[in-house]
């Protein structure tokens, strides 16, 4: 899906080990557009996992967790739910933050996860699949721990000139302490390759919902200061031309 010449840019996934306490306050860093990605995701995630659970618990793995606002917000609602992430200083403050004290969190690698096959009714990769060189394989192994009719849910970008301007240069430019290579545009993923590559892997009905920012005042004072206020918001959107949230399904 990529190619993984030496050669080319390199994601810099060094920053998420050194954020500690940023990952929860810090607004004068990029981590605040994950928080506030975080905030639109999470209900519909939540709402996506009752609607196929019913009332019981699911157990949920979250690939590439880092700080646990997903990870946490769905062991609040009861969920039995596993943070995955490379980072320990991540797990670290994911651990800080889980205040029912529920969240298994563990260091492990997403392209050869620790568990059997069949162990989890919901997979989530949220913001992950741009900053592997080989996303298939975390699609692979995500569709190999599912349980029958479990779900595959994911965050990721469109590879085009809009992404590139808006989501690399953009941030770059506007937001404070943004380091180079936060992103790279070469590991984006067009929604076609992420649709083929599901199926490859047994993944069925793929759903995309288009994601942007929205443009009020919180936007404004983005662009004048540098800095993600807490009322800075994500919406879903008909378009999948920047970023994009999917869910797909393991057959019965």
């Amino acid at each position: 899906m990529t190619n993984n010449s030496p050669r080319l840019a390199r994601v810099n996934n060094a920053v998420y080990q050194t954020l500690g306490e940023r990952w929860y306050g810090a607004e004068d860093d990029p981590i605040a557009l994950l928080r506030a990605e975080s905030r639109l995701r999470n209900p519909w995630i939540a709402s996506e996992l009752t609607r196929a659970c019913g009332d019981r618990p699911a157990e949920v793995l979250d690939i590439g967790c880092g700080g646990g606002f997903l990870s946490n917000n769905l062991g609040s609602l009861g969920h039995r739910v596993t943070g995955l992430d490379a980072s320990s200083d991540a797990l670290a403050v994911a651990r800080r933050y889980d205040s029912t004290g529920s969240v298994r969190y563990q260091q492990g690698d997403a392209l050869n996860l620790p568990y059997a096959d069949c162990s989890f009714d919901a997979v989530c990769a949220m913001d992950f699949l741009e900053h592997v060189e080989n996303p298939d394989r975390v699609i692979a192994e995500a569709q190999r721990v599912l349980k029958p009719s479990g779900l595959f849910f994911f965050h990721t970008f469109n590879r085009n000139f809009l992404s590139w301007l808006i989501v690399i240069k953009g941030v770059e430019w506007c937001v404070r302490n943004t380091p180079r290579d936060l992103h790279v545009l070469r590991l984006f993923l067009k929604p076609e390759e992420v649709r083929k590559a599901c199926e490859r892997h047994g993944l069925v009905g793929l759903q995309l919902r288009g994601v942007r920012p929205v443009f009020g005042r919180a936007f404004l004072k983005l662009l004048l200061t540098g800095r993600v206020s807490p009322d800075f918001c994500f919406t879903f959107t008909r378009s999948t031309g920047l970023g994009f949230s999917g869910l797909a399904t393991k057959p019965g």
